[in-house]
């Protein structure tokens, strides 16, 4: 006889909305990395850099992602 009980994916029963629109976001902006493939200059102060615009990009979401990380961790009371 088939149990009559449904059995709930763990990690979609934790996806609230917030997390939905933060993973399509990821998502989004892996493609928008992806797709911008070009060389590029970068200037900061006195340093003139020459690298691929997807790796810029990589490293600027990467930077705003560790950011929000350390920004939103509660500390305790």
């Amino acid at each position: 006889m088939a149990d009559s009980t449904t059995h709930r994916n763990p990690v979609l029963s934790r996806m609230t909305p917030g997390r939905w629109l933060a993973l399509v976001l990821v998502v989004l902006a892996v493609i928008f990395i992806f797709q911008n493939t070009a060389t590029t200059s970068i200037s900061l102060a006195w340093l003139t850099i020459d690298a691929a615009l997807w790796l810029v990009l990589l490293v600027v979401f990467a930077i705003g992602w560790i950011a929000g990380w350390l920004l939103g961790r509660r500390k305790p009371d």
